[in-house]
């Protein structure tokens, strides 16, 4: 694959985990707006891969350090619990399960920033 279809991939799944995102959000809290979704989803993805760099060597604190610090991205992006910042990734996760389910008609495999998909 080419860098610009590298990129237009990235774009694309970025858009599918924001609005993974978007749609958990409005569910737990009523927020409505895409573009804050969508970089909670880059943000949630960089600090996802960086811990993931550092700690994937760790048996099972590998796994759920990078977990908790999504969550940790979404708590202090929406401002909420960390209750309500884990049902806003479980329902973001279903919510990529189920868009990407749709998407590999169109060539779309992937969802940025929502962890497991």
């Amino acid at each position: 694959m080419s860098l610009v279809g590298s990129l237009i991939a990235f774009l694309v799944g970025l858009l599918v985990g924001g609005l993974a995102i978007f749609v958990a959000a409005g569910v737990v809290t009523g927020t409505r707006d895409y573009s804050h979704a969508v970089f909670t989803a880059l943000v949630g993805a960089f600090v996802w891969g960086l811990s993931e760099l550092f700690l994937s060597w760790v048996p099972v604190v590998g796994d759920l350090i990078p977990l908790l610090a999504w969550i940790w991205v979404i708590k202090g992006r929406y401002g909420t619990s960390w209750l309500h910042a884990g049902v806003i990734g479980f329902v973001a996760w279903g919510a990529a399960i189920v868009v990407l389910a749709v998407l590999p008609l169109v060539g779309v495999t992937d969802a940025v920033g929502v962890p497991f998909v």
